[in-house]
């Protein structure tokens, strides 16, 4: 099989073209090149575009670089501008994804006559009853990043490889040891690939859009601090408002950034009992009845059920209470099927 194997110059990607190429596939590396800006972490540095072409080398695997700079604009900055000057929490990582390595990556391989795909993303692509391909969860509970991958429909599997996805990062961590790959000891980035430490969030958005300062009131409407830019709070922040008081911890309940007003409350006052999403991707085809939820990339599962679909929404109702999902946020929801904890789609938070 010809396979396109994209290269962030991490060591997941290093050895996912390692273990294709043990398997006998004609490999080919690819690094793209998404952020023209200046950038410190992730996979559009400098740094990274040249581990990645080192890794390509050391593996004896030609190696590309293609330019998705405007489209990623397009798709992943300008929309997460936009969703913080809304007050939306985006997921630039889920979007990334959906518009670039599964969409443009995908039709870009076709082009070039590629079979396939392949990324170092921790997860596995499963079969299920039906012959479709799914989503499943990766190896390394830990490192498990099926959420990230929900928008990917069994179309689109039909033409993807996640190599590590039945390893352990220790495990993918001693084959690239093995392999005397320079990636073997990177450490992991955890941020935005396009705001720099150095600049930070605030700068970042503050250069794009206008950030306006905001009143901070308590479930009562009584003021109890401010913030400066309103924009850059999201529901469940705890940190970083400085309010007056101390005593029991305070959390986002709300954001209002037309009103410039931030509410905040006690946890409980977070709880909601359901939540509805937008801009539903379905694994296969829609479900209805018991899922599992989960809520952030790293957050806990939730045991829940789909409810009734209305104009391009569904009301996702939590077992039992759960924390408000920030707007903007991705909720994933999975069923087991055989030993599997399979994903059956997912969307945004309302």
């Amino acid at each position: 099989m010809r396979v396109l194997c994209a290269l962030s110059g991490g060591v997941d990607s290093s050895v996912a073209a390692a273990l294709l190429l043990d398997e006998g596939h004609e490999v080919v590396g690819v690094t793209m090149k998404l952020w023209g800006g200046a950038s410190d972490t992730g996979c559009c540095s400098v740094a990274d575009v040249e581990d990645a072409r080192r890794a390509a080398a050391q593996l004896d695997v030609e190696h590309h670089v293609f330019n998705f700079g405007d489209e990623f604009n397009r798709h992943v900055v300008d929309p997460y501008v936009a969703d913080h000057a809304a007050g939306r929490t985006p997921n630039p990582c889920v979007e990334c994804n959906r518009h670039l390595k599964f969409d443009q990556l995908l039709r870009r391989a076709e082009v070039l006559g590629f079979d396939a795909v392949a990324t170092g993303h921790h997860a596995r692509v499963v079969e299920v009853g039906d012959g479709a391909r799914r989503i499943a969860r990766g190896a390394d509970a830990a490192k498990d990043q099926s959420y990230v991958l929900h928008p990917l429909t069994s179309h689109d599997l039909e033409r993807v490889l996640l190599p590590v996805g039945e390893l352990t990062k220790a495990q993918v961590r001693h084959r690239a040891e093995e392999l005397g790959l320079r990636t073997a000891a990177k450490p992991e980035s955890q941020d935005v690939c396009f705001i720099t430490r150095a600049e930070g969030r605030r700068t970042f958005l503050g250069e794009r859009a206008e950030l306006h300062p905001a009143t901070v009131v308590d479930q009562h409407g009584a003021q109890v601090g401010d913030v400066d830019a309103v924009e850059l709070v999201t529901v469940g922040q705890r940190r970083g408002l400085e309010l007056a008081g101390g005593g029991v911890r305070r959390y986002v309940t709300d954001v209002d950034v037309p009103a410039r007003t931030v509410t905040v409350g006690r946890r409980e006052d977070l709880l909601r009992d359901d939540v509805v999403l937008d801009t539903l991707v379905w694994a296969g085809e829609p479900v209805s009845g018991p899922v599992l939820a989960q809520r952030s990339a790293h957050g806990a599962v939730a045991p829940a059920s789909v409810g009734a679909t209305s104009s391009g929404t569904v009301a996702l109702r939590w077992d039992s209470p759960q924390p408000r999902v920030a707007p903007g946020q991705s909720v994933v929801l999975y069923r087991h099927i055989g030993d599997d904890e399979v994903v059956v789609g997912g969307g945004l938070a309302r």
